[in-house]
């Protein structure tokens, strides 16, 4: 008797597009039900929108769940519902702040930013039907990345940090857009490089390092893009870059002394600029002293508030809606808006909203380790630091363990340019995990 073919005899895995849509719906009505116990908590009555909001946030994860069911049948079923739970959380806490502030509503902006996200993340599951294809526009990304930083510094300065470019009203963050196009630019050129970047060069002591040939070009564009980003005042994200770069060197060449460089040059760097620049400095005095406008008789600022916040929330939160975060000021919607979450939640919410985090990045590590493609592998860890890197230096500053960055909570806080890119995110970790996922079963070789 013949033997069969292994390659036609292989069970194909499940795709779970049916769990996918199980963990959306339960999502859209987590957050419809957060929507309603707002209303409930202010007014003693249902909000009057809430119909409205829940058939909103359910056709936008709809449209996102067909998109990937049609075009990424294999990709992985938990990274959609984490970012329409993430965002419909988002949506409820900026909505039971505007309650405290008639004057300014931003919950329904915010849901408009989020449905052209959500047609974003389809736009690019529904055309891009392989990742490899950005590899191509390595220097058309930087290009764009570049073009995008160098703009804001032509408009005014909005709380010390010129990162906003302000028309008519209208305003966008173009720095969100240049880290997704600055993460395939580094993919791409390590994956090219990654051989000559680990295995030539001269040695210094126990370090390799490699030619300038290779890695002069990437070293300039990331100096060019440090050295924009402070003439911006914008060191949250050169934050988020520079550990992004050192993320992505050490993955492409395996080698543990470019994190111990990467710290070095990270602590001399905010060590310089926090004594040279003044807006930098103030907030570094701010982090070391937060009570310090309290003794001065001046009342508590921001990150004192928000560290009351926390402290009011205890273990199971003081119930949305029954907070008093408002009180932080400018920023509650925005770079505090972790402290809400804290404060109504408690640390049994705060846990959970970290894990889903947490969730999302290892997913995306996970895409990525599967993969065998090296530019594929570096886009995927990638943007998983992204997320994780914001994640972190958001947190750490609103919590009192890092300065404050002043940069958006991906997918929770107030921000349309912030919003859109996370779903760009997730989008591109949906392409790189269905094609790390068809290769297992029986797809092409990547």
């Amino acid at each position: 008797m013949a033997e069969a073919d292994p390659a036609s005899s292989a069970v194909p895995l499940p795709r779970r597009r049916g769990i996918e849509f199980t963990l959306i719906v339960l999502a859209v009505l987590l957050s419809v039900y957060g929507y309603c116990a707002v209303g409930l908590a202010k007014d003693g009555n249902l909000p009057p929108g809430a119909a409205g909001y829940g058939a909103g946030l359910g056709v936008l994860a709809l449209l996102a769940h067909i998109a990937v069911r049609l075009r990424a049948p294999c990709a992985d079923p938990l990274l959609l519902p984490i970012g329409v739970l993430l965002n419909g959380l988002g949506l409820v806490l900026i909505y039971r702040l505007d309650l405290e502030t008639p004057g300014d509503r931003a919950a329904p902006t915010q849901l408009v930013w989020s449905a052209l996200g959500v047609t974003l993340f389809t736009v690019v599951v529904a055309l891009l039907r392989d990742h490899r294809t950005l590899q191509r526009y390595a220097y058309v990304c930087v290009a764009a990345a570049l073009a995008l930083l160098i703009l804001p510094i032509f408009f005014p300065a909005v709380n010390g940090a010129r990162i906003w470019i302000r028309i008519s009203g209208f305003s966008i963050q173009p720095g969100e857009f240049a880290k997704v196009l600055l993460a395939v630019f580094f993919a791409a050129y390590l994956a090219a490089n990654r051989n000559a970047l680990a295995y030539t060069g001269r040695r210094l002591w126990w370090f390799q390092l490699p030619t300038g040939r290779v890695l002069g070009p990437i070293v300039a564009v990331w100096l060019l893009n440090i050295g924009v980003l402070i003439l911006e005042r914008d060191l949250g994200t050169s934050l988020l870059f520079f550990g992004l770069f050192v993320v992505l060197l050490y993955v492409a060449t395996g080698r543990t002394g470019w994190i111990a460089v990467g710290l070095v040059l990270a602590s001399f760097g905010a060590v310089a600029v926090g004594w040279l620049e003044p807006h930098v400095h103030s907030r570094v005095e701010d982090w070391l002293h937060p009570f310090a406008s309290i003794d001065a008789g001046q009342g508590p600022n921001q990150l004192a508030q928000s560290l009351f916040a926390f402290a009011a929330g205890g273990v199971l939160g003081t119930g949305l809606g029954l907070g008093h975060s408002i009180l932080i000021g400018f920023a509650t919607k925005s770079d505090f808006i972790l402290a809400t979450a804290g404060e109504e939640l408690g640390f049994a919410g705060l846990s959970a909203i970290f894990l889903l985090y947490g969730l999302l990045v290892e997913r995306g590590f996970r895409a990525g380790l599967a993969l065998r493609d090296p530019f594929g592998r570096l886009l995927a860890v990638g943007l998983a630091s992204i997320v994780a890197l914001q994640v972190f230096v958001i947190a750490g500053g609103v919590t009192g363990l890092i300065p404050l960055t002043g940069m958006a909570m991906p997918f929770l806080a107030q921000g349309g340019s912030s919003v859109v890119t996370n779903w760009a995110i997730v989008a591109l970790l949906i392409r790189v995990s269905d094609s790390a996922r068809g290769q297992v079963d029986g797809g092409p070789a990547l």
